[in-house]
């Protein structure tokens, strides 16, 4: 008997999905598992113990007929830029809660652009609810409190291990497109590589670079703040790597190009070991500044990648279960609070400076 009301995890069997759902029986729950590969979810189906469905996203309306007996969709199949819009286009439909675990900026703007569609249907569109953006986007509220009316907010994080093979695809997916950043409140593109910085990371120093990560879109609507960067950490020789294939990356954007790759990511791309992400932690550093040029940063350390999207997803799942979420569009830290990730096992914040 499930302790929680129905839910449905679509994409169960992938690299993350399949956590989730390992997690959450593990905690008594018994989420329907979903998929459009019927071998793949009867499988973990069988292992778990779990309901399944099988089911494509080609047709929104056909998606809602699969969502008419639950509350909640959990929705972990990416490349969302691909998958996302009929997902939530279904759960409006079917007035059903959607969540999910994207970490692109465009799939967050159009979820934000969709507020009061959802509001009028009492949905909750909680997109970003893993690694991708729950840390920085609790870390940028915090810092946003602690300097009102600041305008200018950088984050920093660094990636630990291989990437899964979702995650693989929607980077090679991005590549071309160069990086994004926020610049007096539109997102504006730049190249690969725009920008680099020495991050003072809690375990040290380390050479960062722009990356279009998810908070260029989620830091804004949760802060109000109009200039966004954000970036990696990476050692130094690959900041100058990026800037030289500046030319090669408009190849990659061809069809043929983006199926070459995506074949090379699923015959070599597996993810990390649960040894690698159980030893691993994430990194992240933040600071805003106003116009006076008063400062504020502050770092974070939380579990890896992996294993927060798993603690991360689950918790916002079950706040939203609960009614805690508002109705409409919202970020990790709007709807929970900026400490929000500070409840996870594992996470420890930490204020470093303030100037000015």
């Amino acid at each position: 008997m499930d302790q929680v009301p129905s839910w449905l995890l679509y994409g169960a069997y992938g690299y993350t999905g399949r956590r989730i759902a390992e997690e959450a029986c593990r905690r008594g729950m018994r989420p329907v598992l979903a998929g459009r590969d019927a071998a793949k979810i009867q499988s973990l189906a069988d292992r778990l113990q779990c309901p399944k469905r099988v089911f494509s996203l080609d047709s929104p309306e056909g998606i809602a007929g699969h969502l008419a007996d639950v509350r909640a969709v959990l929705h972990c199949a990416g490349p969302f830029s691909e998958t996302a819009r009929p997902m939530i286009d279904a759960c409006l439909t079917a007035r059903v809660h959607y969540l999910d675990i994207t970490g692109e900026i465009d799939v967050i703007e159009a979820a934000a652009g969709r507020h009061e569609e959802a509001r009028a249907a009492g949905v909750t569109l909680l997109p970003a609810v893993g690694f991708d953006v729950v840390p920085s986007d609790c870390l940028a509220a915090m810092l946003a409190q602690r300097l009102p009316g600041a305008t200018h907010l950088e984050l920093a994080f660094e990636a630990f291990g291989p990437p899964s093979r979702g995650t693989a695809r929607t980077m090679l997916e991005a590549l071309p497109r160069g990086g994004r950043v926020r610049v007096d409140g539109r997102i504006v593109t730049v190249p690969s590589g725009w920008k680099t910085i020495e991050v003072p990371f809690r375990h040290g120093k380390r050479w960062a670079v722009t990356v279009p990560w998810g908070d260029v879109a989620s830091a804004y609507h949760s802060t109000g703040i109009a200039n966004i960067e954000v970036y990696v950490g990476v050692p130094r020789w690959q900041t100058h790597e990026l800037r030289l294939m500046r030319p090669l990356l408009p190849v990659l954007r061809g069809r043929w190009a983006q199926r070459w790759l995506r074949s090379l990511v699923d015959r070599f791309v597996h993810g990390p070991s649960d040894r690698q992400q159980q030893a691993g932690r994430g990194s992240f550093w933040g600071r805003v500044r106003d116009a006076e040029g008063r400062a504020v940063s502050a770092t974070l350390e939380t579990p890896a990648g992996y294993v927060l999207t798993v603690l991360t997803a689950l918790a916002s799942l079950e706040k939203v279960l609960a009614g805690v979420a508002p109705t409409g569009f919202a970020t990790p830290s709007r709807a929970f609070g900026a400490e929000f990730v500070l409840g996870i096992p594992g996470s420890d914040f930490r204020w470093e400076t303030t100037a000015g």
